[in-house]
């Protein structure tokens, strides 16, 4: 249902600003802009299913052996502590936490190509379980924010941006990046914990967030004993050891438990496939909402307004250079990328603005795009409380980011 107002919200906006230009500053372009961006949206739309078919195909037949060889259900056991704590509607030992666990460990070593299929697989899982066919179970609602909150450990992406773009140290942002996704990751989880009433002040979950703090503070220490050459190949290294180590073992497992490895792959690339064309109608219909909401003028306009009312107030405006990129972020993952370059170009990669961007951009994830996907790859229409929760952390994210941002480079 929020999905359904925030849509709606978007042709009205778009249309209000679109006749205010034509009206008062006789724009007879704005039209005709609206309109190709809603067929360039479509075809995107479009160009990601497609591109998601042979991905989804690979890692859905990768995950089927798992399953059959029980390498899925052995690490559902092991995670059984954690997340019967932050899951407490999934039943314990559950195969699906093996798949939500894969997905989350993609995530986190930004491997967006294999994290995507793995979470459609892991929402799959999640549907089976799930009372209500058309609503969103507080399972899905809480394994969703945690993907749209993005922890990622090593933003290689971002990074490599930054060298092409001549930062004199382009891993600069690596530690402000880390603080941010991690303050929203927790975000996410305290705000869906407090929907869902689960208790978070237990030894369990304690450990786990030490533990964690713990992890990231070390692998923190590790990178700035490295140079940027080390870290680049330390982190692009690290994740494909990771990746294939996955593929390698589920294979393993599969022979030793004397499965046709074979027939299992392809009977889950079949799922790969019928899930890939599941998805593009909602695709097409967020991403054409966001094309014509940019199209028309009404991202630009409110970035003009917040600057004017900071400047107003008489505070530093300097950080509403980067908001484009927030605001974008949760809309559109490319979108906010090229708006991330643009303001390196025009600021310069070493600039506050540069440095800002990149902060943002690896503090959150595209929290609209993934509700689409995951949610409408298995039917969801009624979405309960994943909205608010997913843009409260997104929110603050964003909001850390810039705080962070002045903290290492103001």
């Amino acid at each position: 249902m929020v999905l359904n107002y925030i849509w709606i919200a978007f042709f009205l906006i778009a249309f209000i600003v679109a006749m205010a230009r034509l009206v008062f500053l006789g724009d007879t372009q704005v039209f005709p802009e609206i309109i190709n961006s809603t067929f360039s949206s479509a075809q995107t739309a479009f160009d990601i299913a497609l591109g998601l078919t042979g991905v989804l195909s690979l890692w859905l037949g990768i995950m089927k052996i798992g399953e059959r060889g029980g390498l899925v259900s052995f690490i559902s056991r092991l995670l059984s502590p954690i997340f019967s704590k932050l899951f407490p509607d999934i039943p314990k030992g559950h195969p699906v936490t093996g798949s939500i666990f894969m997905n989350l460990a993609a995530n986190m070593l930004g491997l967006d190509n294999a994290a995507t299929p793995l979470g459609l697989k892991a929402m799959e899982g999640l549907q089976e379980l799930n009372p209500k066919k058309d609503t969103a179970s507080n399972p899905m609602i809480m394994f969703l924010v945690l993907n749209t909150s993005g922890l990622v450990i090593i933003p290689i992406g971002i990074m490599v941006y930054r060298a092409q773009l001549g930062a004199v140290q382009p891993t600069d942002v690596f530690v402000p990046i880390l603080l941010a996704t991690t303050i929203a990751t927790l975000a996410g989880i305290i705000t869906v914990s407090i929907y869902q009433r689960i208790n978070l002040l237990n030894r369990t979950i304690l450990l786990f967030l030490g533990g964690l703090s713990l992890f990231i503070a070390s692998l923190i220490y590790v990178c700035s004993m490295l140079s940027r050459t080390q870290i680049d190949t330390f982190s692009t290294t690290g994740a494909n050891v990771f990746l294939f180590f996955i593929i390698i073992g589920f294979i393993i497992t599969g022979i030793r438990k004397k499965i046709n490895v074979y027939d299992a792959f392809v009977e889950g690339a079949k799922e790969g496939f019928t899930t890939a064309v599941r998805i593009i109608p909602y695709l097409v219909a967020i991403l054409v909402g966001i094309g014509v909401f940019r199209a028309s003028g009404a991202m630009d306009y409110l970035i003009g307004g917040i600057e004017y009312a900071v400047n107003l107030c008489g505070l530093d405006s300097e950080w509403v250079g980067g908001l484009p990129t927030a605001f974008m972020k949760p809309l559109s993952g490319s979108g906010s990328r090229g708006l991330m370059v643009d303001a390196m170009t025009n600021y310069g990669a070493d600039s506050f603005v540069g440095r800002l961007t990149c902060i943002l951009q690896g503090s959150t994830d595209t929290t609209f795009y993934i509700l689409a996907v995951y949610f409408g790859s298995v039917g969801i229409s009624k979405t309960r409380h994943a909205v608010p929760c997913g843009l409260l952390a997104d929110t603050v994210g964003s909001i850390a980011a810039i705080f962070i941002c002045y903290l290492f480079f103001g």
